[in-house]
């Protein structure tokens, strides 16, 4: 179904994860073969879904990346170095952090998804993100505020 033989290790693996954590508390009325198959068959059309969905956001993303601010050359350039700084910001990070922040902002992972992926606690995960965020926003205050001035300014014609 998932024509990816690491995507189809990582429902089964998944699956056998969350009857593990539920034994305690599942209950199977069905065989466990039949159980098993139907439970695999629906997370594959999860994986699916979320898959179509972030391909849908990635066209959307690049759909309005041909719609940037390119059109007038201040705001390219506003744009750009928005982009470097942002770039610069990210590789700061602390590599747990980052990895953490790039799993949820780009991949668009939950908590939940990032600390199984990453063998780590959700608690973790919240941690690095927190952290992430916070030190994000005072590496990049600064030009933000500026950069949205620029806009700002530009796109009332004030240049």
């Amino acid at each position: 179904m998932l024509k990816n033989e690491l995507l189809a290790e990582e429902v089964v693996q998944s699956l056998f994860l969350k009857l593990w954590e539920k034994k305690e508390t599942i209950s199977i009325q069905t065989s466990l073969k039949a159980y098993l198959y139907r439970s695999v068959y629906n997370a594959s059309l999860n994986m699916i879904k979320h898959e179509k969905t972030k391909q849908q956001y990635q066209q959307h993303a690049l759909h309005d990346m041909k719609h940037t601010p390119t059109d007038n050359p201040h705001q390219f350039t506003a744009f750009k170095n928005l982009e470097v700084r942002l770039r610069q910001a990210l590789n700061e990070l602390p590599e747990q952090c980052r990895t953490v922040f790039q799993l949820s902002r780009f991949e668009e992972l939950k908590y939940r998804e990032i600390a199984e992926r990453l063998q780590i606690s959700e608690k973790t995960v919240e941690h690095h993100m927190g952290k992430a965020l916070k030190q994000l926003r005072l590496k990049l205050a600064d030009f933000l505020v500026t950069t949205i001035i620029i806009f700002h300014y530009i796109k009332n014609g004030l240049h």
